[in-house]
């Protein structure tokens, strides 16, 4: 029987918060995107360019990455539990809207920012990865197959491939750093369980 989040329990009762199926994509998917990120640096940077030599391979690695980048997510599909924590991602209620607004505010109080599995920052978060990702794996495909488009598409193409790219970068450095800043929510990918404490103070409307 699953314990609710707010339901008394003894000091250090641990609860299941993501399964094996949701670690795996993150896993996956954080992987590919890192190697998206530090090819393109390679390729844009000339210094790093410099360093690293072998830009025909880089090009190739970047491109292989980027092509399987939605793989993992379309492969959790499979997964009920990956499936139930996209409707939840994806469902916006009242409490994010008081989420987002303190955040705004830089309010830090814990009762002004009410949570459910997901607060609105990752919510926000998740669907701007999203569609930042099918935008480059679009764009990233007018550029390599010069064929399938115009010249002045591929120039358009570039140039949104180029900054989104730039705009990723600074995202994911933000994104991390978050997570540095929350060892229980990292321990929680990692091994799949958070702690009770932890989960009533960051996120009180959850219910495991």
């Amino acid at each position: 029987m699953s314990l609710r989040a707010d339901a008394p329990a003894p000091p250090g009762t641990r609860i299941r918060r993501f399964g094996p199926a949701q670690r795996w994509v993150h896993r996956a998917t954080a992987a590919l995107m890192g190697v998206c990120v530090l090819t393109a640096a390679v390729l844009y940077i000339p210094q790093l360019a410099v360093m690293v030599g072998r830009r025909e391979l880089v090009v190739r690695v970047h491109e292989c990455a980027g092509l399987a980048l939605p793989v993992p997510v379309l492969l959790g599909l499979a997964s009920r539990a990956f499936r139930s924590d996209l409707r939840f991602l994806n469902r916006f209620g009242p409490h994010d809207r008081l989420w987002l607004r303190a955040a705004l505010r830089r309010d830090k109080r814990r009762s002004s920012r009410p949570a459910g599995k997901f607060n609105a920052g990752q919510k926000v978060y998740a669907a701007w990865i999203a569609g930042a990702t099918l935008v480059m794996l679009g764009t990233g495909l007018l550029m390599w197959f010069t064929h399938l488009a115009p010249l002045e598409w591929r120039t358009s193409a570039t140039f949104v491939h180029d900054w989104l790219a730039l705009t990723i970068g600074v995202v994911l450095a933000g994104h991390i750093g978050m997570a540095l800043g929350d060892p229980e929510a990292r321990r929680g990918l990692r091994t799949g369980t958070v702690s009770r404490e932890w989960a009533k103070r960051e996120h009180p409307l959850w219910r495991p």
